[in-house]
């Protein structure tokens, strides 16, 4: 089946709506919270932060994502986190879900919640109150809406960032098919590093699929795609994705591992590696998206630990911004990424749309166009690729450049 790409993000699929508003939570000149509402009951699924720290929000939205309850409406602050603050927070989310709640006339524990930006600080109460007042009478179905909830979310990110595909699968009488979309949308830009799951992202879809096969998938998917970006080497403590299913598109429901979850799971694959590389790309002060490709290793983890080494180094991510081809910085991040392989056997490339210059092969440094691999790494993505030479397994990762303006960002992010 053909996976097509469309315009639009969490509005894409049938049934959902969105909203964005300007609740001065910390921001005074623009947007900073946005709501996601389903028209029917979703199927939930999600993977959260792995820091022991954990927001409030996150808190919330496991409990419910892990319980047999279902979703109706996604609520996201920017400008400040809702972590480190204690039972305030979690007071916070209970009252936020419980205005949502008189506003739709949906059940409180239907409402999942996000916040990103300061650690520490709590939330002015009233300003979430009447943000959500805004929100629920702003709710529209239209592809702008979307568009401007996904801007809403943004905190140091320069673009918003959103995707949508559509499938077909087979409808539920099994006499046809039917269209099946998937959306999303993401903010991320720093606190990025491949630890679960470094960003917030909220993924819709109008499938049909039974609720713990949702979960495995988004699990798995989660692996190669969002767990394989790295921005700073920090993992933040409110980092989720979640995933919504509302059914609406009324394909034959996804009840088992067979074709039609073959089809889904590679649609779904394609938004979030979609969303992972914008993040990537969108780094604090970036001004390169970096791709490692690592090839024949032994193992699928082994390829993972390997090219997440590459993107994660300071040295790399140093070596691209300057334009630098200092190609020992890779052969050196493979080194100590903790696998073992033949440096004897190792072959090291970098691509770009102006060619490709060999930088290491059979435990060697190559002397190589030194005015070639100046045109790749002035290119807005450029791409290593290490072959191992050790089995059939590779993997992915993606990550940015580090530049001065990095510093900067985050030297006042809290001001």
């Amino acid at each position: 089946m053909e996976i097509r790409k469309i315009p639009g993000g969490v509005t894409a699929a049938k049934g959902f709506s969105a909203a964005s508003c300007m609740a001065g939570i910390k921001y005074r000149d623009r947007t900073d919270m946005a709501m996601i509402y389903s028209d029917a009951p979703c199927a939930a699924a999600g993977t959260f932060t792995s820091n022991v720290v954990k927001a409030a929000p996150v808190l919330w939205d496991r409990e419910i994502v892990q319980s047999d309850q279902t979703v109706r409406a996604v609520v996201v602050n920017s400008g400040i986190a809702n972590a480190g603050t204690g039972a305030e927070g979690m007071s916070i989310c209970e009252k936020t879900a419980e205005a949502v709640k008189e506003r739709l006339n949906i059940p409180a524990r239907s409402v999942l919640l996000g916040s990103t930006g300061v650690i520490g600080m709590q939330i002015p109460l009233e300003r979430i109150e009447k943000g959500v007042g805004l929100l629920a009478d702003d709710l529209g179905r239209s592809l702008e809406k979307g568009t401007e909830a996904s801007r809403a979310i943004m905190t140091t990110d320069t673009v918003n960032k959103e995707t949508a595909v559509v499938i077909e699968l087979p409808n539920a009488d099994g006499t046809g098919f039917v269209p099946v979309t998937i959306g999303g949308m993401s903010k991320g830009s720093g606190m990025i590093h491949p630890n679960m799951c470094t960003m917030l992202a909220y993924i819709t879809t109008d499938c049909a699929i039974e609720k713990s096969l949702l979960q495995k998938l988004v699990s798995g998917i989660v692996a190669d795609t969002f767990n394989m970006i790295s921005v700073d080497g920090d993992t933040s403590t409110n980092d989720t994705l979640l995933v919504l299913a509302n059914g609406m598109a009324c394909n034959k429901p996804i009840a088992a591992e067979d074709e039609n979850c073959r089809v889904f799971a590679e649609a779904l694959y394609s938004v979030c590696r979609e969303l992972a590389m914008k993040m990537a790309a969108d780094g604090e002060g970036a001004t390169k998206l970096i791709e490692s490709a690592v090839v024949h290793m032994d193992t699928k983890e082994n390829a993972r630990t390997l090219a997440r080494s590459v993107v994660s180094s300071s040295l790399v991510k140093a070596m691209v911004f300057g334009k630098d081809a200092n190609c020992g910085r890779i052969l050196c991040a493979l080194g100590y990424a903790g696998p073992a392989f033949d440096p004897e056997r190792t072959e090291i490339r970098m691509i770009g749309e102006n060619g490709e210059v060999v930088f290491c092969r059979d435990g060697a440094v190559l002397p190589f166009d030194e005015e070639l691999a100046l045109r790749i790494l002035s290119e807005d993505k450029v791409r290593f690729l290490s072959d191992m030479h050790m089995g059939e397994e590779s993997a992915t990762a993606w990550g940015c450049d580090l530049t001065y303006d990095y510093v900067k960002i985050n030297g006042d992010y809290r001001t």
